[in-house]
């Protein structure tokens, strides 16, 4: 069985994702562990307390979860809300459920994105073995 962690927050439920899981879910029985750093929303113009941004975060996950489990019977999907630092987040999941063969890493497009801003696909393919996939949502996608 392969087993895919995904890592995604405002990108989680677009079809760009969904294309990518579902390319690997027709290769045979597949595992996905979605975690969502449970971050803030760099597009809010508000600050918000930290117990919305997990709310935020649970719910996003729980729809994600719905819709990856709908790729068929030979796919186990779960997941967890995370560190609000998706490099904390993903070495918690390497730590508390290995292995993985391969870590998809989806986020917004170059200037929305945040985790484009910090370098996030260089500095997990640094501090992590284990490959990694980077897909990037389209702005219309993104909910």
């Amino acid at each position: 069985m392969a087993r895919y962690l995904v890592v995604a927050n405002l990108t989680l439920v677009g079809e760009h994702l969904l294309d990518a899981l579902r390319e690997r879910a027709r290769r045979g029985r597949t595992e996905i562990y979605v975690v969502v750093p449970a971050a803030p929303d760099p597009a809010s113009w508000r600050s918000r307390a930290h117990e919305e941004d997990l709310r935020q975060a649970r719910q996003r996950l729980e729809t994600a979860l719905e819709r990856f489990r709908a790729l068929g019977s030979q796919v186990e999907v779960d997941g967890e809300v995370g560190d609000a630092r998706p490099p904390e987040a993903i070495g918690d999941v390497l730590r508390e459920h290995p292995p993985f063969d391969e870590l998809i890493l989806s986020t917004l497009p170059p200037g929305p994105s945040r985790w484009l801003g910090m370098d996030l696909p260089r500095r997990i393919e640094r501090a992590f073995d284990v490959p990694m996939t980077h897909v990037v949502a389209q702005p219309e996608q993104v909910s």
